[in-house]
């Protein structure tokens, strides 16, 4: 048996736990009608598989129909979970894995105009900032029928044959009732903490009832909500005593801060530029207080520090959540000596916010999670071997590269650049974003494993494809700035590409038109106003920067709040003008005929960018498909087999940025969705 910390069995209770790693409760919002169905399930069994100890489902499950989800959770409280729990379980078992879930009722985190148009309830009228719902206060009838509420779901589960279940008590109901600063009752259930807590040891001895004493139950709670007037350290250290001591709990999952808005949001759950694993040693603080099994995840993405968390005694179970979205094979790599294998977490965070945007949750460098009935997470070897050229080392490109390379086809990828990583190498230019460039570094350590030939410092034309021989041409070669979007004046501005690469200078008092609302934009924004410079961000749209979404926006604001810089909506720019030695910035409404101008000296345009297709087109005409994709085989896993031109000597494709503006994870599943059945 290996003596990694990480790989030793733990007992939790009457279960025996195959190694340390856990995947914490979460919601990717693969539910299909609040049910786990066939997606849901692929997706844990996927990781159970590759040897995960634990699966956590349902990122707080509801336990009543007054908490409808606002990103498709699990629905508890109907019976019909149980046989899709029953089916997802019976399956992670099968593998070898624990399975557990959560269950929550979400309190005021939620809307009244969801599910049934019930009223949002808390312990107190305070709205929540994220959700903007103003809740109920509860009545005692209210306590009464959502403590049953829980020990229903709690029996349900238990029926479906999980592990067992935890409890959420951070931003939940169940933490509403912890909080001073969210109950406002009197009586019983409202005052000093030993009232506030009345509603969980209620909770859990109605679960006690219904469930018996061998069924495992946890909590996962914040033990400091980092807030004024709010639950303090003190406070969590003592409700941790009172939750170990009660009899009713096998473990506790501690967290620490708030989730009411998306800045305490990201601090809970932090993004990509701000510190990994930074409330480790407060779990174990609390941990070595309370002498009993504690498990903890936030921001713990690589296995040296998971095994830290271990090998000193900070937990008991880690959580590598966001870890396992991007590589669900992690486990099985750290057993067989590959973790320079594993597939790095980059922090972008691009599945969480895709969640509190109503999307489903995908990873942003690895499209198979959460496509796991339809997509890959290792491609088999093909058939037959080809010759594969690809045009353009950025993440679709690589992408392709890898892919290719991995069912056995000679791949030659021909690159403009000395290096490969297209736009990620100017987006990790900024500090905090380096983290990126894991994409692009963990591609082309695969693809030199696998023999991919690289030719770096060369601009490819037509005859410098045809010369490699190719039976398949994928062009990856992105896009370029589109700037060219005034009625005048286009020539006096700079793209934010421009700003971003440092080929022109920042101003003093600068204007920027964000159009495309995408990360692009608030880097040049950031970089500008870091110089010391005044800056406006102008853009056309409702809110600015919709594309970079809640989490991600966080570390922006706070960077640009602190500097001087102006947010401003629903103007467009439409001109621009010389004046004097300065630049007079003529600004249009979609909603009338209304104009501003401004004066500045300097105008950055973020506009997205336009395909770099022209060695696309010099093909097409050459190439058996003609360039034509068949969207129906694309999506359904089938082979390209198009035939336009049968006297062509290859098939042609274009990829990502190539074809039209979009992001890295759509370039990569355009890369692995087409080359998988190459």
């Amino acid at each position: 048996m290996s003596n990694d910390p990480l790989l030793q069995p733990y007992q939790l209770k009457h279960l025996t736990l195959r190694n340390r790693i856990m995947i914490t409760s979460h919601e990717p919002a693969y539910a299909e009608d609040g049910m786990p169905k066939e997606r849901y399930r692929a997706y844990h069994v996927e990781r159970a598989r590759a040897g995960v100890a634990l699966t956590m489902t349902a990122g707080s499950a509801s336990v009543a129909r007054d908490s409808p989800p606002v990103f498709n959770n699990i629905l508890a409280w109907k019976d019909e979970v149980v046989g899709w729990m029953r089916q997802l379980t019976e399956a992670v078992h099968d593998e070898g894995a624990a399975v557990m879930i959560q269950l929550t009722h979400l309190g005021r985190r939620t809307r009244w105009d969801k599910g049934d148009w019930l009223p949002a309830l808390s312990p107190g009228h305070q709205r929540e900032p994220s959700h903007r719902a103003f809740p109920k206060q509860m009545e005692d009838w209210d306590i009464a029928r959502i403590i049953e509420d829980y020990a229903t779901a709690a029996e349900r589960m238990q029926a479906a044959g999980v592990d067992g279940i935890e409890l959420e008590a951070y931003g939940h109901l169940m933490d509403q009732f912890w909080s001073p600063l969210t109950n406002e009752l009197q009586g019983p259930y409202g005052g000093p903490l030993e009232n506030r807590l009345r509603f969980t040891f209620d909770v859990l001895r109605a679960i006690r009832k219904r469930c018996g004493e061998r069924f495992l139950v946890g909590l996962r709670y914040t033990g400091d909500e980092m807030l004024a007037g709010g639950l303090t350290r003190s406070d969590g250290f003592e409700i941790s005593r009172q939750l170990r001591d009660s009899g009713m709990v096998d473990f506790l999952n501690v967290v620490r801060g708030h989730i009411d808005t998306d800045a305490g949001l990201t601090d809970v759950i932090p993004i990509q530029g701000m510190a990994s694993a930074p409330h480790l040693d407060f779990a174990g603080e609390i941990r070595a207080a309370v002498n009993f099994p504690t498990f903890h995840a936030a921001r713990i993405p690589d296995l040296a520090t998971a095994r830290h968390a271990i090998a000193a005694g900070k937990v008991d179970m880690v959580g590598m959540t966001r870890a396992h979205m991007a590589d669900p094979h992690l486990v099985r790599k750290l057993i067989e000596g590959r973790e320079e294998d594993i597939r790095p977490c980059v922090g972008a965070n691009y599945c969480l916010d895709r969640i509190y945007q109503g999307g489903m949750a995908f990873c942003i460098h690895n499209p198979a999670t959460g496509r796991e009935l339809t997509e890959p997470q290792e491609v088999p070897p093909a058939d037959m071997p080809r010759r594969v050229t690809i045009v353009g080392a950025g993440p679709g490109g690589l992408e392709a590269a890898r892919v290719a390379a991995t069912r056995g086809h000679a791949v030659t990828v021909l690159e403009a650049a000395a290096e490969a990583g297209g736009q990620i190498r100017l987006t990790a230019r900024q500090a905090r974003r380096r983290e990126m460039l894991s994409i692009i570094d963990w591609r082309l350590a695969q693809c030199e494993k696998l023999g991919v030939t690289f030719r770096y410092n060369t601009y490819a034309e037509a005859e410098t494809v045809l010369e490699t021989r190719p039976d398949v041409v994928i062009i990856a070669t992105g896009g370029l700035p589109h700037t060219e979007v005034l009625v005048a004046g286009n020539e006096l501005v700079a793209s934010a590409w421009d700003i971003l690469a440092g080929d022109v200078a920042p101003g003093q008092n600068v204007l920027i038109f964000d159009d495309a609302g995408d990360a692009a934009g608030l880097q040049a924004a950031d970089m500008i106003a870091a110089s010391g410079a005044k800056v406006e961000i102008v853009t056309p749209d409702r809110s600015f920067a919709p594309e970079v979404m809640a989490m991600n926006l966080v570390p922006y604001m706070r960077s640009l709040q602190r500097r001087d810089t102006t947010f401003t909506v629903t103007w467009r720019l439409i001109g621009v003008a010389r004046e004097g030695n300065q630049l007079r910035a003529i600004l249009g409404s979609d909603y009338g005929d209304m104009q501003r101008e401004r004066i500045v000296d300097q105008v950055v345009i973020n506009h997205g960018t336009r395909p770099l297709d022209e060695l696309y087109f010099d093909l097409k005409p050459r190439a058996s498909n003609l360039g034509e994709v068949d969207y129906e085989a694309l999506v359904a896993g089938a082979p390209q087999a198009l035939c336009g031109n049968p006297g062509g000597a290859f098939q042609l494709f274009r990829i990502g940025d190539a074809v039209a503006a979009r992001n890295t994870h759509a370039a990569i599943y355009d890369a692995l969705r087409l080359v998988k059945v190459l």
